[in-house]
């Protein structure tokens, strides 16, 4: 959009500085969260001018994203014009054709543009990669513990730098990772192979190394979720779960890479919808809690960069307030963005009110909305230029990104077991596909030079595809059908059930992403020498953290 238009609100300073920092990109490249945070002179005078110009609702509805409506901007329209929102999250429905979104994009900047005091939208997205992704176009690279797999932060930053790139080219500027939760729950329903591991140190490397790259390339990652998911054995989508641990064991195992995150300086952390009585005795989530928020992640650990909420959305935060009240006790815990409120009136309503009664002071809602308009501007959305449709879907389907995920794949196969020798096969041998994607590592094989055949009986090897979860009973089936033949387990999600399941061979390759089937099959046939390492423990084996062996 014309930068005119963009900035005609904000005032001709506005526009100068504005071009500055475009020109700049964007001002400090330190983020802006802890040590460096606010110190871009061009994104502090920014924030300041732009706050100059806006009323308490601009302020309050620079707290709010909301999740977007259709395929189009015109029909977000109303919502921009009533809650002058920070932003949008996009879900499938919103992306269904790749070449469509960088107009829905555009067309939502030119309506934040032109209503209230103008202030340009962050547009965000889960798209993790893995499992958690929300843009089905594009290239597709493996989950985060596939990452952990390799030990190799060059893969996180390579992988976090081909999402941006995607995302930039169709308008998104905020990414809703990474996940810096350490899986130590090996029954955990919601962070699983999200998590880059169990070893803390290995987390925070990763995530890190993730989140420069996102920032590198002009996006907003989002570091998720303080205090940490990754020891929960309830999803907080559904319910609220409850972390029984004391601060020690906490502070050993769930914060260190948060605290690594926060010295990185990263852009923003999300909140978890988890209550942990050791860091806050009240019984509510962190989300709501000062205790956690304003005392432990500003207060200890000098975070100042935005925080935000997790989706309000999710039962885990619902249990025990309305939605209005769940929004201002965000606020007052420290939250400076609320993401998904099921009722954006309600939770509008319930800020402004809370301003305008003295229960959240006008400094309170300053210190967000500074925070969040100097993110804005350190990440160039004021002056940025509209993305180009036409060039959309070269940018998303980049062969070099295609390449990239392949390469990720390849270097996280783990070996745990190879019980005589049963990998790799010999050229041209003839394997049977079943279990949990088996038309696809069928595909996969026969492109690595194998036969793939129907019958077990028929065949030199059955390889047996699981979602890498608890073992379920059509797994065991799976294994048991391939009587006398040699099996070789293909582990798409954690590897716990290698605890469980009896084969010759067992690979974790820990995601059902095209490029990990490919992996898995070039390993079978030897393409591949398995070279990833366990980030995590097996419960009830000797598969410890780093276990793993080679052809």
């Amino acid at each position: 959009m014309p930068l005119r238009r963009l900035l005609a609100p904000l005032g001709a300073g506005l526009l100068l500085l504005s071009t500055a920092c475009a020109q700049e990109g964007g001002g400090s490249s330190g983020g802006s969260g802890g040590a460096g945070a606010g110190e871009g002179p061009d994104a502090a005078a920014t924030a300041e001018e732009a706050m100059a110009g806006m009323e308490l609702e601009d302020k309050v509805g620079q707290l709010l994203v909301l999740t977007a409506a259709g395929t189009t901007a015109e029909e977000n329209a109303e919502a921009i014009e009533a809650y002058r929102p920070g932003g949008f999250i996009y879900f499938p429905e919103n992306l269904a054709e790749v070449d469509r979104v960088p107009e829905m994009s555009n067309g939502l900047q030119d309506l934040a543009a032109d209503s209230g005091a103008g202030i340009p939208l962050f547009l965000g997205i889960d798209q993790e990669q893995g499992m958690v992704s929300r843009m089905e176009s594009g290239v597709r690279f493996p989950d985060a513990m596939a990452v952990g797999a390799t030990r190799d932060p060059d893969e996180a930053r390579s992988l976090a730098s081909a999402t941006a790139a995607q995302l930039s080219a169709v308008g998104v500027n905020l990414d809703y990772a990474p996940v810096a939760d350490v899986n130590t729950d090996p029954n955990n329903p919601v962070i699983g192979n999200r998590s880059f591991g169990s070893d803390p140190a290995l987390v925070g490397e990763m995530a890190v190394a993730e989140a420069e790259a996102f920032q590198e390339g002009g996006v907003v990652p989002v570091v998720k979720h303080f205090p940490g998911h990754g020891d929960t054995d309830v999803d907080s989508h559904t319910g609220l779960p409850v972390i029984d641990k004391d601060r020690a064991a906490w502070e050993e195992t769930d914060l260190p890479p948060f605290r690594e995150a926060v010295e990185a300086g990263v852009d923003m952390i999300m909140t978890a919808h988890v209550v942990m009585p050791e860091l806050d005795p009240s019984g509510e989530p962190a989300t709501l809690s000062a205790e956690v928020i304003d005392g432990i992640l500003r207060g200890e650990l000098g975070y100042d960069g935005v925080v935000t909420t997790d989706a309000l959305n999710m039962e885990g935060v619902r249990e025990t307030h309305d939605d209005g009240e769940v929004a201002v006790r965000a606020v007052e815990a420290g939250a400076d963005q609320l993401l998904m409120p099921p009722d954006p009136a309600a939770a509008f309503d319930a800020v402004k009110a809370a301003v305008e009664e003295g229960r959240i002071s006008e400094e309170r809602l300053d210190e967000s909305v500074r925070r969040v308009l100097e993110l804005k501007a350190e990440r160039g959305l004021f002056g940025a230029e509209p993305v180009a449709a036409d060039q959309a879907a070269e940018k998303v389907y980049d062969p070099e990104h295609t390449a990239a995920a392949a390469r990720l794949a390849d270097a996280s196969v783990t070996l745990l077991r190879n019980g005589g020798g049963a990998l790799p096969v010999g050229e041209g041998a003839a394997v049977a596909a079943t279990g949990v994607g088996a038309e696809e590592l069928g595909e996969a094989l026969e492109k690595a030079g194998l036969k793939v055949v129907d019958a077990p009986a028929e065949a030199d090897l059955v390889v047996v595809g699981t979602d890498g979860g608890r073992v379920d009973p059509e797994d065991r089936q799976a294994v048991a059908a391939a009587g006398s033949t040699p099996v070789a387990v293909v582990a798409q999600g954690t590897p716990y059930d290698a605890a469980e399941l009896e084969s010759d061979a067992y690979l974790a390759v820990y995601s059902a992403v095209e490029a990990s089937r490919t992996a898995a099959a070039r390993a079978i046939a030897g393409e591949v020498a398995p070279s990833g390492r366990l980030p995590v423990a097996v419960p009830g084996t000797d598969y410890g953290f780093g276990a793993g062996i080679g052809y």
